[in-house]
């Protein structure tokens, strides 16, 4: 059973965080990767996608077949990978080719914190604390100050690649906000978006003739099998879930929009992309605003809300 946010213990508040740093730094770097394999290798995003949940899939099935899940189960991992799945991916993939790595990589795991929140509010009708709705401000505004900043390329800021990021965002702000009163285990629900999402994408990969695997090196090939399959759809799906069970949704989700100040900082050597002025300071903005709203609760509050229930 899940717990509120406000009863988190130290250690477990350790322990979340290191969930969410672990997803935090896989996440980070599938930008950085996907954006060099796109543009100096020959794997395009549907091969990243075809790999990314194929092998999610395979090396995760046994979670699924060792234990009979219920038919609520499926279904509800069916709408797990709709919200993060092939789909997610690829709204993601259009951000990226209609505006650019680093502005794709701002957006969506900053907004969707703030998504997250406003969902929250939406379905308990309970107002954020001050303190919170500030460290949500100022993670919008880093957020926008850090896509200024990163302008697009060739004049590539299309309204349609910023669309298919807030939704990006917004699916996965739903999905964050509905694990945490999930059922499911943070490795079945994972599995279950790998299966899902092979199962719709696999086929129209196949089917369409998408592939170009052939083009590609073994090594190339080798290096995204192991970060999308392994990394990505195992480890990554993986912790971010645990830290949701464990932090609860608005503090896993909070320090998800770190993900673009470390993308930004591994695109320096990687893509060797330099931030401006104003990226480092949204940066900056940005980390104070995560670091505020995944604290962990104070425990005077925790006798507080206790007294109140009794």
């Amino acid at each position: 059973m899940n717990t509120s946010s406000n009863s988190v213990s130290p250690m477990r508040w350790v322990r979340g965080l290191t969930f969410a740093a672990i997803s935090v730094l896989i996440f980070s770097g599938w930008f950085v990767a996907t954006r060099f394999t796109v543009t100096h290798q020959q794997l395009s995003i549907w091969d990243l996608t075809a790999l990314r949940f194929g092998a999610g899939a395979v090396l995760l099935a046994p979670v699924l077949f060792k234990q009979r899940l219920p038919a609520k189960a499926w279904l509800e991992g069916l709408l797990y990978a709709v919200l993060w799945g092939a789909p997610f991916t690829l709204l993601v993939a259009t951000g990226l080719k209609l505006t650019t790595a680093a502005q794709a990589s701002s957006m969506v795991p900053a907004l969707m914190p703030v998504l997250a929140g406003l969902l929250g509010w939406l379905a308990t009708k309970q107002r954020p604390a001050g303190s919170t709705i500030w460290c949500y401000l100022a993670i919008l505004f880093g957020l926008i100050a850090l896509v200024i900043s990163r302008p697009g390329v060739d004049g590539g800021n299309d309204p349609l690649g910023y669309g298919a990021l807030v939704l990006a965002a917004l699916t996965w702000a739903v999905y964050s906000v509905r694990f945490r009163s999930s059922r499911l285990s943070a490795l079945q629900s994972a599995a279950l978006i790998c299966f899902w999402s092979a199962v719709i994408f696999v086929p129209v990969y196949v089917g369409w003739n998408l592939s170009r695997l052939s083009q590609a090196s073994p090594q190339e090939i080798v290096f995204q099998l192991v970060y999308q399959g392994v990394l990505m759809s195992g480890v990554a799906l993986f912790a971010y879930n645990r830290a949701i069970a464990l932090l609860g949704a608005g503090a896993a989700a909070a320090m998800m929009a770190l993900v673009p100040v470390l993308a930004t900082l591994l695109a320096v050597p990687v893509l060797g992309e330099t931030p401006s002025l104003l990226g480092v300071a949204a940066i900056a903005v940005i980390a104070i605003g995560v670091a505020f709203a995944a604290r962990r609760p104070r425990p005077v509050l925790v006798l507080e809300t206790a007294s109140k229930a009794h």
